[in-house]
């Protein structure tokens, strides 16, 4: 599957837990669907070339929105031990800010 990566567009987290301050090394997406489902905290997660993500996650999770400007290889980078395609998902380099946007049930 192709992913399109967008300076412009919202990036997300997903999580199981509730804070104001994204750490440095976590995992951030312009993939809406792909951060709901890891803030389930899944032990397995697929999705097939029409961008259906299957997963196991059962905790209940939370959907933040990136809330300051990120630079492309400056504030992110791939993730280098990733399975899935490329821009699927990025590591921070440094504290962010994020917006809560909602709680998720399974």
């Amino acid at each position: 599957m192709k992913i399109e990566i967008n300076p412009d567009e919202t990036w997300y987290h997903g999580s199981n837990k509730k804070f104001e301050k994204l750490r440095e090394g976590s995992t951030i997406t312009q993939w809406k669907e792909l951060a709901e489902a890891f803030s389930h905290q899944p032990s397995g997660l697929g999705y097939d070339d029409d961008g259906v993500i299957q997963h196991n996650g059962t905790e209940k999770g939370y959907l933040y929105i990136i809330d300051e400007p990120i630079v492309v290889g400056e504030d992110i980078y791939q993730h280098p031990t990733t399975t899935m395609d490329l821009n699927a998902e990025f590591l921070t380099k440094r504290p962010l800010k994020v917006r809560f946007v909602e709680e998720l049930e399974i």
